[in-house]
Formats: structure tokens, sequence, C-alpha cells
């Protein structure tokens, strides 16, 4: 019985290291790979209550550890807990919290000169560009505020952006523009340009040949000679129409004017006339000049007419109360805390409700900037 055992043990240690293969469509894919048994936790956690409450608290005790380091590099920590959940959450929904962790982390660091030309910061904003929808705007803060300006990394992933969004002139500029600042490495940027010229050509090609099938196909015909045009004549006589001659009008026949019966309108106009009197005269000077007799007086002398008085002075209306949703009442005193003190983190991971999190995923999506200061978007 026991080799029986045994053998059942190992097809069922089999079956559980490919339990990947049942969820790969909803693993986000990740450029380093990612790591099997990392990957059948993770996923059992789907299923597992008890192994999803591990995985949130562990989540809450690195989160922890981000505020209480202490070290020469407060941006490991956050890469350790990123690197992490990206790990720990293969689908990366709302629940992973990795988007709100995204901009906590490059929001701490965005003023700070240690890693303003850090590649491990530029790539934790590529990361949260390629999570939101528009992204655009978090590389234009990057350049105006001078973050990675010497990485490839930087211009091929904006390129590449404007590309996706069909502005081919602007990714064109952002190119050469890393390339005049030989951003590092160059290859990747100069092989990087490479292809995004190739693909601009066959686009254009390919525009070319829709245009060349929709164009119209123009047919002139043949030319036909005096001789072929009167042949055609001859045989179709049918086909030339018949001068219908014109009738001769004499100019000497009186005009005839159209009068309506029905009509009493010389009627209605002759007695207009008759009730109409008649200005024989232009009248005396003074009539035609009655308006500007009139004496000037100072203009503030003269008061207009009031309605009416006000007995009393008006009672002050109460002040309107404006409605505060609770949810984002907590959320905007957050973000006020973290602008106060960036070492701890604006939204609570550990603590945060889903329903939280989810909201604050969607927002940051929709605006990745709504939590940093007016001053950072010059």
């Amino acid at each position: 019985m026991e080799p029986e055992e045994d053998g059942a043990g190992a097809a069922a240690g089999k079956t559980d290291g490919f339990e990947w293969e049942l969820h790969k469509e909803n693993v986000r894919p990740l450029k380093r790979g990612r790591n099997t048994k990392l990957l059948n936790r993770a996923l059992k956690a789907q299923v597992d209550r008890d192994l999803k409450a591990s995985l949130l608290q562990t989540r809450r005790r690195m989160i922890e550890a981000i505020d209480e380091y202490q070290g020469e590099d407060p941006l490991r920590p956050w890469l350790d807990c990123i690197k992490w959940v990206q790990e720990s959450f293969p689908t990366g929904g709302e629940c992973s919290g990795l988007v709100v962790m995204y901009e906590q982390c490059v929001r701490t660091f965005w003023h700070d000169e240690r890693y303003q030309e850090d590649l491990r910061y530029l790539k934790v904003w590529v990361e949260y560009a390629a999570n939101c929808a528009d992204a655009e705007v978090i590389y234009q803060f990057l350049e105006a505020n001078e973050i990675g300006q010497s990485h490839s990394i930087f211009y091929s992933s904006y390129a590449m952006l404007l590309e996706s969004k069909n502005k081919f002139k602007k990714a064109d500029e952002i190119y050469n523009l890393g390339l005049a600042r030989k951003a590092k490495p160059i290859e990747k940027l100069e092989a990087a340009y490479r292809a995004f010229l190739v693909r601009s050509t066959m686009r254009r090609d390919k525009e070319e040949e829709l245009l060349d099938k929709t164009l119209p196909v123009r047919s002139f015909g043949t030319v036909l000679t005096a001789l072929d045009s009167r042949r055609q004549a001859a045989e179709n006589p049918s086909s030339s129409k018949r001068m219908i001659p014109l009738q001769k009008i004499s100019n000497n026949r009186p005009l005839s004017v159209y009068q309506d019966e029905n009509s009493n309108t010389n009627d209605q106009h002759s007695n207009m006339k008759k009730n109409e009197k008649s200005w024989n005269s232009l009248g005396s000077r003074l009539d035609r000049n009655k308006e500007n007799t009139s004496m000037p007086t100072k203009w503030t002398s003269y008061k207009v007419p009031q309605k009416g008085q006000r007995t009393s002075s008006a009672a002050p209306t109460p002040l309107i109360k404006v409605y505060v949703d609770e949810e984002c009442a907590e959320i905007n005193s957050n973000s006020v805390q973290a602008a106060k003190n960036l070492k701890t983190t604006t939204f609570k991971l550990g603590n945060s409700a889903t329903a939280n999190l989810k909201k604050e995923t969607e927002m940051l999506k929709d605006n990745p900037l709504r939590n940093f200061p007016l001053s950072s978007l010059r």
C-alpha cells in the first residue's frame, strides 16, 4: 500500500506544480519572468482564504517596513515591496494595490536629487505609466522636472506611447531628442529608432496602396474623327434631335400685365391715400428744432425715481452647508497628511478596505498626478 500512496502523492505534486497552466490567460507577464513556486502559491490564494489572508498580512508587514526604514537607500524597500506584489498578485487587479504603490513611490522621491537620474526610479515611473489611461501626462511631468533624461528607456517608452496614439511627428522628435542628448545605452535607442523608421515606411506604403485602390478608374474613351462622327450619325438617324423653330414675336404687340381679380390692393391703396394728411409745409423752425431747445442741466442733480424705499435691512441668510462624501474626505485628508510627512504612506494599503483601494486605483488610472502639488506641474 505504501508504494501506491507515494505514487498518488507524486501525481498530486505534479498536478500542483502545473497549476499556472489553468490560469495563464489571467497572469500578467513580466519582462524578468516569474518564479513558478510563487506563481502557483499566488494562484492558490485565489480560492484559499487562509492563504489569501497570509498574503495580505505579508504585504502589510512590508509596507510597515517602508515607513520604518532608516538606511541610506530609502528607495530599496519600495522596490522590494513592488517586486513582491507583482509576484504575489499575478493578475494585477485593483485588490493588489500595485497602482497605488507605484504612485506613492514616485511621489515620495520626485523631488529627491539622489534619484533624479536613478534608473531604478525611472523604471517605476515607466511601469506606473503603463498602468494608466493618461500616460502621456506622466512623461510630460518627467520631462518638465528633468527626471531620467539621461536614460534611453525614457525616450523609447515615450516615443512608443506617442506612436500608439498616431502622433508620429512628435514621436520622431522624441527619438531625435534622445539621440542628441546621447541617452544611455545609445545602442538600444538607435535600434528602437531604426525600427520606428521601418514601421513608418511600411505604414506610408500601406496608406498609398489603400489610396490607389480607393481612387476611381478614369476611362477617357476613344477619340473619334470627323468621318467617324458623320458615319455614326448616318447609321443612327433617330438619335439626332430635330430642331424646333422659334416663334416670331411681334415688336408692336403691347405687353399684357397680369391682374388678380380677387385682390383689392388697388382699392386699399387708394383709400390709404385719401386718409393720409398732406404735408404741404415743413412747419416753423421752432417746431423742427423742438428736441434741441431744452436747457442743459447738471447731470448729478437729476435723480432716478425709485420704486420703493427699504424699510429695514435684509436679514442675513444662513450659510449653505456643502455635502462632503466621507470616503473622499478621508482620502483627501490622507493626501494632505502625506504632503507634510513623506515618510508615512498616504494610503495605508495594509489597513484599507478593498472598496477604497479599488476606488483609489480607478482615480489614479484616470488622473495619475492627482495627488501631486500644483507646483510640480510646471
